[in-house]
């Protein structure tokens, strides 16, 4: 099978207009076929604060009521998705942008209401990776919203690393598939005051000893718990690296086994 590059790239880089143009000059520049996954909350915080939407959040996720749930909308899968198809159109990189709704790719069901009730949030179900791969094998590049679909309640507010863990095994039927997280930091991080400190490689077992020792903590957990599903799924490889390396033989790879 062909090899595909799904890559994630946060919020923080997106929404840097420097980094978003270094970020797509090394997208543009990987090799064979490719997949781009966005995030945006800052961007949705600031425009909600313009239009005097409150914005809440409940350890790191947002709580998306109706209100929000336009913002995200406009935000998501309209201004910062078509910023970066407009940027990879201008690099002669044929990008398509999509949400979950579009051809109905990430179908997801709204969030059920436990101790926390996060509003118009999806998990997601169902990526078509037949779909994907169809736009894919027509040399489309799709660039993707953190926007999941639901038939009973339409477009909801989905987690962008989730998005891009399901939309690379969706894809892994079908390519040899790559997912490549993209943030600010090198890698997963011994000593988060250390920026070199990167732990080159995870596995499950060492995981669980990072995690007890208390050195993978927060957000990290679902990322990589994203990553460990992946590659459960026929994902081949999973690297959580800095934006600026991306496409070079560094950060922190995750796998099954050594």
């Amino acid at each position: 099978m062909e090899q595909l590059s799904v890559i994630k790239v946060g919020g923080g880089i997106v929404e840097e207009n420097d980094s978003l143009q270094a970020l797509l000059d090394d997208f543009t520049a990987l090799p064979g076929r490719k997949a781009l996954v966005h995030g945006g909350g800052r961007s949705a915080t600031r425009i909600a604060t313009l239009l005097g939407i409150e914005s809440k959040m409940v350890n790191g996720r947002r709580i998306t009521d109706a209100d929000m749930l336009q913002v995200v909308t406009m935000v998501y899968g309209g201004l910062v998705n078509k910023q970066i198809v407009t940027a990879l159109q201008q690099r002669d990189v044929n990008a398509v942008g999509l949400t979950g709704a579009d051809m109905g790719v990430i179908r997801s069901e709204k969030r059920p209401v436990g101790e926390v009730d996060y509003g118009y949030v999806g998990d997601v179900k169902q990526v078509d990776g037949r779909m994907l791969a169809g736009l894919i094998e027509r040399q489309l590049v799709p660039v993707i919203a953190p926007l999941s679909f639901s038939k009973e309640h339409g477009l909801l507010n989905t987690n962008a690393d989730t998005i891009a863990a399901e939309t690379a095994k969706g894809l892994a039927a079908y390519f040899d598939v790559d997912l490549v997280f993209c943030f600010e930091k090198k890698g997963v991080l011994a000593n988060p005051d250390d920026d070199d400190s990167v732990i080159p490689v995870i596995t499950p077992a060492l995981y669980e000893q990072y995690k007890a020792d208390g050195i993978i903590t927060g957000g990290m957990i679902p990322k990589i718990d994203n990553a460990f599903d992946a590659l459960h799924h026929g994902v081949k490889r999973v690297i959580i690296t800095k934006a600026s390396e991306l496409g070079k033989d560094s950060g922190t790879v995750i796998t099954l086994g050594l």
